[in-house]
């Protein structure tokens, strides 16, 4: 796989980084306005995207008015329809209106991402239609959890498929524990994190929900059943996401630890 300073050297020359941002949620409602050290958690990621060298602008694509008056006091706001079934969808209707060459779709809930990851992510798109992140799998407890994503990609770098399931299956550890299959192959974890060009977005949202997204309830499928190859970026940076309520003092317990 390419460096990211590679991919980066080569990156489209109007590029948004996009925010979707929703105040509905099950397990964790009103979560973009959630303080996280006494910032809402949506400035956060924000504030990080913005460190990244590759965005034009950040852009929070909401349908909620409490959220965007909370977000336009530090970046702009575009509002969006209420009846998105997702994310990848709300910020199609942003970049309809928008000029930019291409897009960064940026989850909400990461008050840490790393600048670099987008910038890599926005790189690949200098070759590659569309673009992700992984990063290896270390910890054990996300070899068999449905929630961690895994992703194989063939030489070039571009994903084969992506999974709940872990995979590929190895054949010759698979006996083993769970600590030896993971040194036996080196499989891959999926960061929430696409790059679009701006027409491959707007072509994907066209398509309707594809039996392998379906199955596994994963949107980049749909991607892979429709011939869109997805150029896979791997990174050293593992995803911190705020999922439940629960999750804002593990963060905070993170930002204290990296002010030293």
């Amino acid at each position: 796989m390419q460096s990211a300073k590679a991919l980066l050297e080569e990156t489209p020359v109007q590029v948004l980084g996009i925010i979707p941002a929703r105040y509905a949620s099950t397990r964790f409602p009103a979560k973009p306005l959630a303080l996280i050290a006494g910032q809402p958690l949506i400035q956060r990621v924000v504030e990080r995207c913005q460190l990244a060298k590759s965005l034009r602008e950040v852009i929070v694509a909401t349908d909620d008015e409490r959220i965007a008056a909370v977000a336009r006091q530090f970046c702009r706001v575009e509002m969006t329809r209420a009846d998105h079934p997702s994310g990848t969808d709300r910020i199609a209707e942003v970049v309809q209106r928008c000029e930019c060459d291409a897009v960064v779709n940026i989850q909400g809930d990461e008050p840490l991402i790393d600048p670099a990851v987008i910038d890599a992510v926005a790189g690949a798109l200098a070759r590659h239609e569309m673009s992700t992140a992984a990063t290896p799998i270390r910890n054990a407890d996300e070899y068999d959890n449905p929630n961690v994503v895994k992703v194989v990609a063939d030489a070039s770098g571009r994903a084969l498929y992506f999974s709940r399931r872990a995979i590929p299956y190895v054949r010759e550890a698979a006996s083993r524990s769970v600590a030896e299959q993971l040194a036996a192959f080196p499989f891959l974890k999926h960061l929430g994190i696409y790059g679009y060009r701006r027409e491959t977005l707007l072509r994907l949202v066209q398509f309707p929900v594809s039996p392998l997204e379906h199955a596994e309830k994963l949107e980049q499928l749909r991607a892979l059943d429709n011939g869109i190859a997805i150029a896979v970026v791997q990174v050293n940076f593992d995803s911190v996401g705020v999922d439940v309520p629960a999750d804002v003092a593990r963060v905070e317990a993170m930002l204290r630890e990296l002010k030293g």
